[in-house]
């Protein structure tokens, strides 16, 4: 179990550059989402679930509180039977570029073709060493939340975005 204030940084990753062959982890990732006030999310990574609740977003987009509980792969499952509609399905790459890991997320289905890049910081002030894979920043544009892209996915938008990120 894990609580605490989340600070996180989001980009968009070039399609021209290969990031894929640095990876050291890969993960397949499925989430939903239930009708709440704050981000209720349950969501399965490989063979394992987790249940994670998430406040109001702080510093436009940069921080906020986080709880998350491991819980059985049955129960993730069944609770993603009462989720809202769209579950977002991905592929999470794990890269270490400096003292930071960046977790790159390539999205199917209606967000085919997205491909995103978050790294965790300890505080909104922290610096770290850029990727040459990173691209435009996006934190705190709710198109890129999870959350909003099931209801408005990248397949409808993603002309808004220049060639290399699309």
């Amino acid at each position: 179990m894990s609580s605490g204030l989340e600070i996180e940084r989001k980009f968009l990753v070039h399609k021209n550059i290969d990031w894929k062959s640095r990876a050291y982890s890969v993960s397949h990732v499925q989430q939903g989402y239930f009708a709440a006030i704050n981000t209720v999310r349950v969501r399965i990574r490989d063979d394992k679930g987790y249940l994670t609740i998430k406040g109001k977003s702080n510093d436009g987009g940069l921080s906020r509180y986080e709880f998350e509980k491991e819980i059985t792969l049955e129960e993730a499952e069944q609770l993603l039977r009462l989720c809202e509609k769209g579950i977002i399905d991905k592929h999470r790459y794990l890269i270490k570029n400096g003292n930071h890991v960046f977790e790159v997320d390539e999205f199917h289905g209606a967000n085919e073709g997205l491909v995103m890049a978050e790294v965790e910081l300890s505080s909104p002030t922290e610096t770290f060493k850029k990727p040459d894979f990173i691209g435009i920043e996006v934190t705190g544009d709710p198109r890129f939340y999870n959350r909003q892209m099931r209801h408005n996915p990248f397949s409808v938008w993603k002309d808004t975005l220049p060639a290399e990120f699309r």
